[in-house]
């Protein structure tokens, strides 16, 4: 009897092991001109698991990422007869790592479908379907029945899909995704249909992890995390959905203290003897909310974090107006930062490949970086908020020729500050680079300023300044450049440096590859290069600028301005003379 039970499980194992399998081997990433070592690390079963919202997060919650069915078909198509394969979210579908590696044009549309289950624990619960991002007009439909939809590429959105769900069985998704590319006029980037020079391949459809929650009819919707290093205090506003007016909101700050007051008010932390946040000692709070009922039961939970910094201008001892970081003077130095990668495009291939172009930037001693129109994953952010990386983050372009583009664009700008408000690692809002798609500078910049008074406001980074904001940005290749110093705004260069060097077996294409800066065949001569440029930039800081820019994190396709290869693989110069150089401009200001 034991022996025909151990067969049993033999037999059933095989069975599972034989029926996994089977699922892996509909998926395999499709040959990109260059992989990361991170692309060994995908799979149908691993495909970004981690929670995507980690400021407010809930345990209650169901990862989709993973297998669905896809086609792409006419964009005038209704309805889909016959899906073409399986794509593995959330990679894009031009990527290599989505097992797809097909273009999609305005021309035709993208259409997903998966089915799931929802837990039985979840019975009594409303079921919340969330987009990390979608690129760009999606139409959501669960169990045939057309839900809503979204326009934008960048930012998060949600559907309570309760109403569409059968009472047992498997559910259906399915989501439509029409994508113009830079023909339309919506935010978008560096995306473009033919990528040369400093554009790059574009984006289509989910891009981002999809997941769904359980709450109850009354939940937490977002969170408001304002901290205040003078007064010694954080301000915690809770907006919740469906709550009654006799609720109450609770928020601990662990560490620090709590406080509790009606739904929609701000709620006030003592916060004794802060631990501020720096970029060498990047301390978090965690920070739990709460929503009660009137019984005083908890009818939903949430966790969150912040950081006890303060981002501002002041005069240094010369008098001269600059970037203040906690009140104090601190030089912010690093790279532009694209966010683009070989196998997945416009998501890297794991959590753990997010981190390391973090953690690269900081061994090599910046503290610093510009995330370059491209807006991040929230666990992008988190990571720079673990672990000590300041971020300017640039809105997006689009071609904003007509009114319809510029209410959109506005709509877009206003959803990425509503999303990220809470990342202590953020301290400006760049609204345009170069001119591109630039209009009613000066109201945008009172615009942003009236949505986040906390934060810096650059109008312009390079070229087109309307003499507005906090910030005066000057882009130079190969500079260094500095601005004439101002009585009310900082002065920095946003852009520099771009020394190229192709390294061989690490290239997206061995022909056709170009730098900012000409090109360097040698390790020696670009860090010799690198080392002369810093050399000259240290008296700019010692006369007022207040940060600068090196232009840039990795390589990005047939561009090789990278401290590091596409890949990831090669550091390009001496990272110990890098360091020390990158190090020695701290000490420049006064």
């Amino acid at each position: 009897m034991a022996i025909r039970r151990k067969m049993w499980y033999v037999v059933l194992i095989c069975a599972l092991l034989m029926s996994c399998s089977l699922v892996e081997g509909k998926w395999s990433p499709a040959k990109a001109p260059l992989m990361t070592r991170w692309a060994k690390d995908v799979s149908p079963k691993k495909a970004h698991p981690e929670y995507p919202r980690p400021q407010m997060a809930r345990k209650d919650w169901q990862n989709l990422n993973g297998l669905w069915d896809y086609a792409i078909l006419p964009a005038d198509v209704r309805q889909v007869k016959k899906y073409d394969g399986k794509i593995l979210v959330p990679f894009p579908v031009e990527s290599a790592l989505s097992g797809v590696m097909k273009r999609v044009d305005k021309e035709n549309r993208l259409w997903y479908r998966r089915t799931f289950k929802v837990p039985k624990k979840w019975k009594k619960k409303r079921v919340l379907l969330n987009f990390g991002a979608v690129d760009w007009e999606t139409t959501v439909f669960v169990n045939g029945k057309k839900l809503g939809g979204h326009r934008g590429g960048y930012d998060p959105f949600t559907m309570d899909i309760t109403d569409a769900l059968k009472k047992k069985g498997k559910q259906e998704i399915m989501l439509t995704v029409w994508d113009p590319g830079d023909e339309g006029g919506q935010a978008r980037g560096k995306q473009v249909r033919k990528p040369e020079g400093i554009v790059y391949t574009p984006t289509t459809g989910i891009w981002q992890t999809v997941w769904l929650e359980a709450v109850d009819k009354a939940y937490i919707k977002s969170l408001k995390i304002v901290p205040n290093i003078d007064t010694g205090q954080v301000s915690v506003e809770a907006v919740c959905s469906n709550a009654a007016a006799a609720y109450t909101v609770e928020a601990e700050a662990k560490g620090a203290g709590k406080a509790k007051g009606g739904v929609g008010k701000r709620l006030i932390i003592p916060v004794k003897n802060a631990k501020l946040w720096y970029p060498d000692s990047p301390y978090l709070y965690d920070l739990t909310v709460t929503l009660k009922g009137v019984d005083g039961k908890a009818v939903d939970s949430v966790k969150s974090y912040f950081g006890m910094r303060k981002i501002s201008l002041g005069k240094d001892s010369t008098g001269v107006t600059r970037m203040m970081f906690n009140n104090k003077v601190l030089f912010q130095y690093g790279p532009l930062d694209q966010g683009f990668w070989p196998d997945g495009l416009y998501t890297a291939p794991t959590d753990e490949a997010l981190r390391y172009d973090i953690e690269a930037m900081k061994k090599i001693g910046c503290n610093m970086l510009r995330k370059h129109v491209k807006i991040e994953p929230l666990r992008f952010h988190y990571w720079c908020d673990k672990l000590g990386m300041i971020v300017w983050q640039d809105m997006p372009n689009g071609n904003n020729k007509t009114t319809k583009d510029k209410m959109r664009f506005e709509v877009e700008l206003k959803r990425l500050i509503d999303s990220r408000f809470n990342s202590p690692s953020i301290v400006m809002w760049v609204i345009f680079n170069e001119g591109w798609g630039q209009y009613d500078t000066p109201r945008l910049a009172r615009f942003v300023k009236r949505l986040d008074p906390h934060r810096l406001v650059s109008n312009a980074s390079g070229w087109k300044d309307r003499r507005v904001g906090d910030i005066h940005d000057v882009h130079k290749y190969p500079g260094p450049k500095k601005p004439k110093n101002e009585e009310k705004r900082a002065v920095v260069l946003g852009e520099f440096g771009g020394f190229g060097r192709p390294v061989k077996g690490h290239l997206w294409r061995e022909k056709g590859s170009w730098g900012h800066h000409g090109k360097t065949d040698t390790e020696e001569l670009m860090t010799k290069n690198y080392l002369d440029l810093l050399e000259k930039l240290k008296p700019m800081i010692t006369e007022g600028l207040s940060a600068a820019v090196y232009t840039q994190t990795s390589d990005v396709e047939i561009e090789v301005n990278g401290f590091m290869t596409y890949d990831r693989e090669v550091f390009k110069m001496d990272e110990t003379k890098v360091k020390a150089a990158n190090l020695s401009l701290y000490s420049a200001s006064p």
